[in-house]
């Protein structure tokens, strides 16, 4: 038995898919046939998990990708399943995350005039013109298998792409008439299917980015994902300690430099006040953004230079872009930073004013973080964000990684938990919420030796699915600490009601519809789900000890815990 349901599996084992998250239908005999007839010949196909939710599934997948740069494939079933991806399928774009997604569909004859033809009711209301346009959008690639003589071809074609910079999922559909033919083994040299180079400078645009840089008397890098591909962030440190550069993070995605370098000058979100080392800055090197700072309360002021780097610097996805450069570059960070150190190792560097430049940002550094210390002390009988993130850092070890999903807690997390290992800190790098419950799986199942701590708001967490959440990770073996940041509401939605209309009527309601009242029992659900350690947590003194019981729980027993934080109402 050879069909094309085997040779997708075999391409899927031979671009180094270790897992498959599955949610199969009525559209996958090929495949549940393959996959038994492969564990009986020991063919050795990715592992198949069992999904209750597609997000979920699509989430483990990113999840998995972002630890270790690796593409995974999910599998969902017709256009429904396809739908049920959800956000999960921004997030995974906007997030630049490898992963294929394949979908069946409806069986394209109906009187078996093939093997696989209707036999089912629901296959004539599942046919629909245009299944692929579901997602058309949000991927990089979408194609349908014809015939099963090339299914090895395409599927790395798809996967050369998903790999590619800008990295991102790719979908392919197969009816079920398609996936049981019987082909003929292809044998694939996957050295001719590798992903594109990383794109470097030219070599003159190296010099002129390190002259000017080098001449500048407050220069700037701001960057939102740098640190997603861990290597960038030791040549931008080394760039930044040799000249006296400052650091500005914008919506960071990714640990992208230490936050306790005194280089380092915060992150911002959409606060909305002008952000002063930015309108201070005479060059400004923006890094791997989607959004380098937000024009209608912060810019950098109208004389200062401004250089852009991006492996996707025109963002061509998204139709109102524009920031203003002298320069754009279409390269890899990590290459183009070593370029430019290379280039300042032939220039004199006045060794005064990089010594001036780091006192003036050192300054403003210290004031940062003395203003992180003053907020992190206990409030009372409240548990502020700033002080519970502040107990959980104590915890933080070399092994640990962090996934956060905290939304208008971003900022807190970012100050308050510092991270600063390279490869240790993710959000999804979109903005559809509940990514992080799957994606702490696939983290597990990526580094199991790892310690992996998921971060959630409690509106995050009720669209985590977490009862398939903590089924999945008590199956699967893969225990993480899920902490709940519990405000009792989505505040976000609060927060920019009262930025466009401060005093309007919303401002002196007591409920515009945003509150979870009365509260769920957040921590029970995964509880029943996956029988995970739950807690709730509602005064200061309660922090240390559960943070401590929850660790133990997920590295000595080996299953999920959950603190459900009750942190200031919104």
């Amino acid at each position: 038995m050879y069909t094309a349901g085997t040779a997708f599996l075999e391409a899927l084992k031979e671009a180094g898919v270790s897992y498959i998250f599955a949610n199969l239908g009525s559209d996958h005999p090929a495949i549940v046939e393959s996959v038994a007839e492969g564990k009986a010949s020991a063919r050795g196909f990715p592992a198949m998990l069992t999904c209750p939710n597609e997000m979920v599934a699509l989430s483990a997948a990113h999840g998995y990708a972002q630890v270790t740069g690796q593409a995974q494939a999910v599998i969902v079933h017709v256009e429904c399943g396809t739908q049920a991806l959800g956000g999960a399928v921004h997030n995974a774009l906007r997030g630049r995350v490898p992963v294929l997604i394949f979908a069946g569909a409806t069986p394209y004859t109906q009187e078996g005039e093939l093997k696989g033809s209707r036999n089912e009711w629901i296959q004539w209301i599942q046919d629909i013109a245009d299944q692929r346009g579901i997602v058309r959008n949000y991927v990089k690639f979408d194609y349908e298998f014809r015939t099963g003589r090339n299914i090895k071809q395409v599927t790395h074609r798809a996967m050369q792409l998903a790999r590619s910079e800008p990295k991102g999922p790719v979908y392919l559909v197969g009816a079920r008439e398609v996936m049981e033919e019987d082909v003929t083994p292809v044998a694939i040299d996957m050295a001719e299917w590798p992903a594109i180079a990383p794109l470097p400078l030219r070599a003159n645009d190296a010099g002129e980015l390190a002259q000017a840089l080098n001449g500048a008397k407050r220069p700037l890098v701001v960057t939102s994902a740098v640190g997603r591909n861990p290597a960038a962030v030791g040549e931008l440190v080394k760039l930044c300690h040799r000249l006296g550069i400052a650091v500005l993070e914008q919506s960071p995605v990714s640990m992208n430099y230490p936050a306790e370098d005194s280089l380092y000058m915060g992150n911002r979100w959409s606060e909305p006040y002008q952000e002063p080392v930015l309108a201070e800055a005479d060059v400004v090197l923006v890094l791997d953004s989607d959004a380098p700072w937000v024009p209608s309360v912060s810019k950098p002021s109208a004389g200062a230079k401004i250089f852009h780097i991006d492996v996707d610097p025109l963002k061509l996805d998204i139709p109102l872009w524009y920031f203003k450069a002298q320069r754009v570059f279409q390269a890899d960070c990590a290459t183009a930073l070593t370029q430019v150190n290379a280039a300042l190792d032939g220039m004199t560097v006045d060794a005064g004013k990089v010594k001036e430049r780091q006192a003036h940002y050192g300054k403003m550094h210290d004031a940062l973080a003395a203003q992180w210390l003053k907020r992190e002390q206990p409030n009372g009988a409240m548990i502020t964000p700033e002080y519970f993130t502040a107990c959980l850092r104590k915890h933080i070890d070399d092994k640990t990684i962090i996934l956060s999903e905290t939304i208008t807690n971003y900022p807190t997390i970012a100050n308050h938990l510092r991270p600063s290992r390279p490869g240790s800190y993710f959000l999804s790098g979109g903005s559809s919420l509940g990514w992080h419950g799957g994606a702490a799986i696939g983290a597990k199942l990526a580094h199991p030796d790892k310690t992996v701590i998921a971060l959630s708001g409690d509106g995050s967490y009720m669209f985590s699915v977490p009862s398939s959440v903590h089924w999945m990770a008590r199956k699967y073996e893969t225990p993480f600490l899920q902490v709940i940041y519990n405000n009792g509401g989505w505040r976000s939605p609060k927060m920019s009601t009262l930025a466009v209309h401060p005093d309007g009527y919303a401002s002196r309601a007591n409920a515009i519809g945003v509150e979870f009242d009365p509260a769920p029992d957040h921590a029970a659900i995964a509880a029943a789900a996956g029988g995970a350690f739950a807690r709730k947590l509602e005064r200061p003194e309660e922090v240390e000890a559960a943070i401590a019981e929850a660790l133990r729980v997920v590295r000595e027993e080996k299953r999920c815990a959950v603190l459900d934080v009750r942190v200031p109402h919104l």
